[in-house]
């Protein structure tokens, strides 16, 4: 039996579930490496005595960072493999981290920052397309949905590190820490995470077939003594398939409705995520009530992952994905008119975690059977 096939069909081995656990690691790193910044800036802001527009630069670099890197860093993985372009973005991530925590000026930090965000950007995409691939089918919208609690549970941790690691070592505490924990998940992932078997098949890299056959050995799988066809032969032929079945027909509608939903979405997320500590420090006069509002909205979308992943075991994914959009935008329409009434302010603020992070979980979920089947068949431009 084909590993792919397998995969799909048999119920998720441990192996499987281990492939999973180590990219909700680190999605939760990358969740802690995202928020970490939002959090320091009230002491950045004293030490470095900084204007409201240089805050709003430095909030902005690592999200700015992160919107290039998804699209320059992220194709690399079709090249030299998910794997290696994870191992390379976390090398690079650790880098930018700790450049980070040693800047001197407000150039440095922000060159520093958005160089992280360019490598916390592309490795996303490679950490997405392995939950999916080794899910089961049946499975996939509750492993997305869990797979989906990593981001803001990494953000959420972080409030509780940061405040410990601002007292003994400052504001640059909290990102050296974030490098030397990218740095550890640099050795766990060298060591345990296999290759993507899409790549492998579809590019047939160099020991493409022995690396096939050390992943069957670990799903139990019957070795192969040639690699099985690519779903389609020669790259102009993959490639005009792979246009056809993504803009071609009925799919042009689908494919434009995901990318605006999906960009809309995690438009809200950055911006729910990146500002709303400093709103409610700003409002209210206290900067720890800003983290903890920030925490909250952390906490809500663990809640709203693990909505999703319940409500996916009854209900379509999609009609799943589409109910809490629609809550997003009633939640954050209370939100915008109410930030400054603090007794409706924080508890919304829960909700707006909720909806923000189940959506994306939700957007994981249903996304993949449109895109995965050529998701390594698109060479690089």
């Amino acid at each position: 039996m084909d590993v792919r096939e397998a995969i799909k069909s048999r119920p998720m081995r441990w192996q499987q579930i281990a492939v999973v656990a180590i990219c909700i690691l680190l999605t939760m790193i990358d969740g802690y490496e995202i928020i970490v910044m939002p959090f320091v800036m009230p002491h950045l802001a004293k030490a470095w005595l900084l204007s409201t527009v240089e805050v709003g630069y430095l909030l902005s670099a690592s999200v700015l960072g992160m919107a290039i890197g998804a699209l320059i860093i992220s194709p690399l993985a079709d090249r030299i493999g998910r794997r290696p372009h994870i191992l390379l973005c976390l090398v690079f991530i650790t880098a930018g981290m700790l450049l980070s925590a040693k800047s001197e000026t407000l150039a440095e930090l922000l060159v520093c920052r958005a160089f992280a965000g360019l490598f916390i950007g592309g490795v996303i995409a490679s950490i997405n397309v392995l939950v999916s691939e080794y899910s089961s089918d049946k499975r996939r919208g509750v492993v997305m949905g869990l797979y989906g609690i990593g981001l803001p549970l990494g953000s959420a941790l972080a409030g509780s590190a940061i405040a410990p690691l601002v007292a003994s070592y400052g504001w640059r505490g909290p990102l050296a820490f974030g490098g030397l924990l990218t740095l550890a998940m640099t050795g766990v992932v060298f060591v345990l995470l296999p290759e993507s078997v899409d790549y492998l098949v579809e590019r047939c890299p160099k020991r493409a077939l022995e690396k096939y056959n050390k992943i069957a050995d670990r799903l139990g799988c019957p070795r192969a003594t040639v690699l099985p066809g690519p779903a389609a032969s020669g790259e102009g032929q993959a490639i005009a398939i792979a246009m056809r079945s993504i803009f071609g027909g009925g799919m042009l509608r689908r494919t434009v409705c995901l990318w605006l939903g999906y960009a809309g979405l995690i438009s809200a997320f950055y911006f729910a995520n990146t500002w709303t500590a400093k709103l409610i420090a700003d409002a209210s006069g206290d900067s720890a009530l800003g983290v903890r509002t920030g925490m909250t909205i952390m906490i809500g979308g663990v809640v709203g992952a693990l909505v999703f992943a319940a409500l996916s075991l009854r209900l379509r994914p999609v009609l799943v994905t589409a109910l809490i959009l629609l809550g997003g935008a009633a939640t954050f329409a209370m939100y915008a008119s109410q930030f400054r009434n603090l007794d409706v302010a924080i508890p919304l603020s829960g909700a707006v975690g909720l909806c923000v992070s189940g959506g994306i979980a939700a957007f994981y979920a249903i996304s993949p059977p449109f895109i995965r089947p050529w998701c390594v068949v698109l060479p690089l431009a």
